[in-house]
């Protein structure tokens, strides 16, 4: 493999880990799990946790492999996916810098209510929706993979594959995180300070920030190049 083409794998993948990273937030995510479920279910956890990550993976890849198709059946060129996209990261990466901490309530007394009433095939059944869909992928990484596909899709034969090859490894790795904050989320709140967290999530948020950016300005140079051609 050419060292251009490693590149495009590097490229592609440090573009989709760090945009994905912020919107999905395993740390942030697996508190809200438990949230949800409860500390009363503690059995489930791990189940939760590997059918999730499956179908975190699995789902992010058919956006990814067929949203370009699925854009272009609809007459959505790629430079307004740009435009578009980018310009949706850039208000969920602004809204995310000034977004308040929040400290849910976990002892309330329908969360309690509802770890007691809840049995773990109650939840196992819910993995994809509610679990996967969209507490832990919502539509702002489904837009984060609908605009770097698109983009992939673009480029060269040998280049696009790697650029391919690049978001499905980023996806890998976002999977192997979330099976590992979900599977052990009771410990999650006594491991990561919620400080620590809110700091972290407030420079990867500046980072999708300008990645959204990025993405928008290439669009909108392509458009207004067309248009004065």
């Amino acid at each position: 493999m050419a060292p251009q083409d490693m590149s495009d794998v590097w490229k592609y993948f440090a573009l989709g880990f760090s945009a994905l990273v912020p919107l999905v937030n395993p740390p942030g995510s697996a508190l809200e799990l438990l949230s949800i479920v409860g500390l009363a279910n503690v059995k489930p956890y791990k189940v939760l946790a590997k059918k999730i990550s499956v179908n975190t993976i699995l789902f992010l890849t058919v956006t990814a492999l067929a949203g370009p198709y699925v854009l272009s059946f609809f007459g959505i060129s790629m430079e307004v996916l740009q435009l578009m996209g980018g310009s949706v990261l850039v208000a969920m990466g602004w809204a995310m810098l000034n977004k308040q901490e929040e400290k849910p309530d976990r002892n309330g007394p329908e969360i309690r209510q509802a770890a007691e009433v809840c049995a773990a095939n109650y939840w196992e059944s819910r993995a994809f929706y509610p679990l996967t869909f969209p507490i832990t992928v919502g539509p702002g990484s489904l837009t984060v993979m609908l605009t770097l596909s698109g983009e992939a899709k673009a480029l060269g034969f040998p280049a696009r594959f790697c650029a391919f090859g690049g978001l499905l490894l980023s996806l890998v790795l976002m999977s192997i995180l979330i099976y590992i904050f979900y599977a052990y989320a009771p410990r999650v709140a006594t491991w990561i300070p919620a400080g620590a967290v809110h700091g972290v999530m407030r420079v990867v948020a500046f980072l999708l920030l300008c990645i959204g950016g990025q993405i928008a300005w290439h669009g909108l140079q392509s458009l207004l190049r067309s248009a004065y051609l």
